[in-house]
């Protein structure tokens, strides 16, 4: 097969064909991996063990870094993609690493965005193979959607207070802990934050609880209350079988259900 703009562009983008599949199915698990070794780094392993973590993590940075020059050479529309919202997560998940000559320590928090990368194939039914309902795959979003926020704002809170906290953050379940009690806003007090930016991060961890939560249990509540109206009704084309009560087509694939 001859390599050109267009064919990468569309199997980079592709979840119908085998290779898209296995190209995008890869990418997923790289971005999960990498961020189990983030967490496994912070825990106190081997100086063996701790190398082969640092170098698989090293190697994962390169591919993501190889995977966004693909993305931008391919793209018809090179400017476009730049600042697309996509884009600039991918970019922001691999930068940290190539400004490390830097003397910017902070800037590594932002490689937690990296598992925003996640979000663009919730909507894809090659990662829910066995979820037939499109109440089950919003469900499942929720869940992730709410996994994505906390696991952001733990590693956040993790690489702000544990140089200067490392007896109550001392791994990234502590950091977890803590994120999870206040973002339901329970807020036992038992591990608390000491310096400025994890104050302020507390408070958009409690900002983000008290708006994210309620919206999603709402978002869920309106999909139950609309699949408790619909009749079941089995579409010959896609085996989706439940439909509006005076639907006459699929709304999932369009085939005519009469």
């Amino acid at each position: 097969m001859v390599i050109t703009r267009e064919n990468t562009d569309f199997y980079l983008r592709d979840l119908e064909t085998p290779l898209g599949k296995t190209i995008n199915i890869a990418i997923v698990i790289l971005v999960m991996l990498s961020s189990v070794i983030f967490v496994a780094q912070t825990y106190q392993f081997s100086e063996s063990v701790s190398f082969a973590l640092n170098v698989i993590d090293i190697l994962i940075l390169y591919i993501f870094a190889a995977e966004y020059l693909l993305r931008l050479w391919s793209a018809k529309n090179r400017i476009n993609y730049i600042f697309s919202f996509y884009s600039i997560i991918d970019l922001i998940a691999i930068l940290p690493f190539f400004m490390g000559a830097i003397d910017i320590s902070y800037i590594r928090l932002l490689r937690w965005f990296r598992i925003l990368r996640l979000i663009r194939y919730l909507d894809r039914r090659f990662l829910f193979g066995n979820i037939t309902t499109e109440d089950g795959t919003i469900f499942t979003r929720i869940l992730f959607t709410l996994f994505t926020i906390v696991f952001i704002y733990s590693g956040l809170i993790y690489q702000v207070e544990h140089p200067v906290n490392p007896q109550v953050f001392a791994t990234f379940v502590d950091a977890m802990y803590f994120s999870i009690v206040t973002m339901t806003t329970v807020g036992f007090g038992d591990v608390t934050p000491i310096s400025q930016i994890g104050r302020l991060l507390t408070v958009l961890m409690i900002l983000t609880g008290i708006a994210l939560i309620p919206w999603q249990i709402g978002d869920l509540i309106k999909r139950i209350i609309k699949t408790a109206n619909g009749v079941e009704t089995i579409c010959s084309g896609c085996g989706l079988d439940l439909h509006d009560e005076d639907a006459k087509f699929c709304k999932n694939c369009g085939t005519k259900l009469f």
